[in-house]
């Protein structure tokens, strides 16, 4: 080639087909990362599983001195799920912090995609991601106590992902404009903490002080666990002082809130998150 030849260079036009494809490739990206990161599979796992296994069992034979028919782990077993599936949803989350510390972020964000592609394909794999996780958790069901009903499993399945992705979008909302691992994983902490026990995962939500029936009806946490401990209690016999002990479900002055508004609370939180993550994101450098 002649020296000052001037090349043309082609870059493609954005497009619907382009941003879908995006989307493709960075879900396909989070289950390769996932698939060959052992460590991090099985450090998802343990977790529960010492929640699950040991503090119940423990806890179950000091409650059932107090009364016969009690399982404290069948009452966990929701909040161990719903444990699973946030740890690994924030932790994908994460990687759009590594992605921006190791320079690839910034080759993802001058392809000729949108950014809402990039975190909508972030967003998707993180949940699928979790909901594979907390499957995992699900075949211990029998050890809980919980039947393995087909319908029962298939409710909690769709249940885990619609919580894997509120989690997800409430991550990456808070890792769009942070640059460092270490601030990524101080604001996780003081966030995650504080949802997962006043979510009702670990106590039941009746009788509670009022501060705390407060805390714990903002929570947006709550409304992905009481779904789950509602479907697992539908198919186990638990006499009914005892369910509405252990499953009273979560009211609003005093009128208990449907299953199907608590999972449309889950997805309006989930739209909410990436907007506001699209919009940070948009703005990051």
């Amino acid at each position: 080639m002649a020296a000052g030849t001037v090349v043309g260079v082609r870059v493609p036009d954005r497009g619907l087909r382009r941003d879908l494809r995006a989307v493709r490739v960075v879900l396909h990206r989070e289950l390769i990362r996932y698939g060959r990161d052992r460590t991090r599979m099985i450090s998802g796992l343990s977790q529960p599983i010492l929640w699950l296994l040991v503090l119940g069992t423990g806890l179950s034979s000091l409650v059932s001195r107090s009364g016969p028919g009690v399982n404290l782990r069948t009452f966990m077993f929701p909040g161990v799920l719903v444990m699973s599936v946030m740890f690994t949803a924030l932790f994908s989350a994460a990687s759009i912090v590594w992605d921006r510390e190791f320079g690839f972020l910034r080759e993802m964000m001058v392809a000729p995609v949108g950014r809402t592609a990039i975190l909508l394909g972030k967003c998707l794999g993180g949940a699928v991601v979790a909901t594979l996780q907390g499957a995992f958790i699900l075949i211990l069901a029998g050890l809980a106590g919980v039947p393995y009903s087909p319908p029962l499993m298939a409710t909690l399945l769709v249940e885990m992902f619609l919580t894997a992705l509120m989690l997800t979008a409430f991550g990456l909302a808070i890792a769009a404009r942070i640059k460092n691992m270490q601030a990524f994983m101080g604001v996780m902490q003081m966030a995650a903490m504080p949802m997962m026990f006043l979510s009702g995962a670990l106590f039941p939500l009746a009788n509670l002080p009022g501060w705390l029936t407060v805390l714990t009806r903002v929570n947006p946490l709550t409304y992905a666990v009481d779904p789950m401990r509602h479907a697992v209690f539908q198919r186990i016999a638990v006499a009914p002082p005892l369910r509405a002990t252990l499953s009273p479900g979560v009211t609003w002055g005093g009128w208990r809130v449907p299953v199907p508004l608590e999972l449309g609370a889950v997805m309006a939180l989930t739209l909410g998150f990436l907007a506001l993550a699209i919009l940070q994101f948009r703005r990051a450098d």
